[in-house]
């Protein structure tokens, strides 16, 4: 099939075919600047003249996500040069949890964390996830507007030292952070933290939860692993320089 590609806006393409829409492409821009690109298309041809289009016009890098399960569509971005740069694997949680807080600490349900103290236990868990693995490979999910509607807190001393974010989806809540301070780790605070939402989830009647987790990050794979969580896929992240 042979279609007219058209820029209908800075970031989004159109494939037109017999005066119809028969593919969309997109660019979309993440908070720590990078740009990742995605393309609907109903024939491969038609994804290859929009991904024609908007990669001799986008600035590189580029980024993009597949399921890895996925093999046409990753060999599809293979071709124009697109290459592994990192593993997701997506986790599948039950909810059934229960489990001891450490002395010492309480847990503030989702929701419940005041903004302020939330806001600069962030910046620190940004500041020292940048001074290791860079928080630009975390998910894009949890670089969005800090809400405490979404949080779940631990509290020490009157600090605030770890937290989980939870993305209420209606039939399964994902799990999109949990983090807790250098200072505090390896006290069983986000084991804590993790049970207690998982836990409040299953009282309201939800059975599984869903999480993804960097496939170098062994202590994120232990934590859910230890919790009952199973894989269920993985997401690859591509990448053209």
């Amino acid at each position: 099939m042979t279609s007219v590609i058209t820029q209908v806006s800075e970031r989004h393409w159109h494939a037109l075919g017999d005066d119809q829409v028969v593919g969309r492409g997109e660019v979309s821009r993440r908070p720590d600047g990078r740009s990742f690109v995605s393309i609907d298309a109903w024939h491969d041809t038609v994804f290859d003249q929009i991904a024609g289009a908007m990669l001799a016009n986008l600035p590189k890098p580029l980024y993009t996500v597949v399921d890895e399960q996925d093999l046409d569509l990753l060999s599809r971005w293979e071709g124009f040069g697109f290459g592994p740069r990192r593993r997701e694997w997506e986790y599948v949680v039950p909810t059934d949890q229960s489990g001891s807080t450490p002395p010492g600490v309480t847990v503030l349900a989702v929701g419940k964390p005041d903004i302020e103290p939330l806001r600069e236990l962030d910046h620190v868990i940004r500041d020292e996830v940048e001074a290791t693995i860079g928080w630009h490979n975390m998910p894009a999910e949890v670089m969005s507007v800090l809400d405490p509607s979404r949080y779940a807190v631990a509290v020490h001393a009157g600090e605030y030292v770890g937290l989980v974010r939870v993305i209420p989806l209606p039939r399964q809540p994902r799990i999109g952070l949990i983090a807790v301070r250098a200072s505090h780790r390896r006290r069983g605070i986000a084991r804590a933290l993790l049970t207690g939402v998982l836990g409040a989830a299953h009282r309201r009647g939800v059975t599984t939860a869903s999480a993804e987790v960097n496939q170098s990050n062994q202590a994120a794979l232990a934590l859910f692993e230890g919790i009952g969580g199973r894989r269920a896929g993985s997401n690859l992240e591509l990448v053209l320089r």
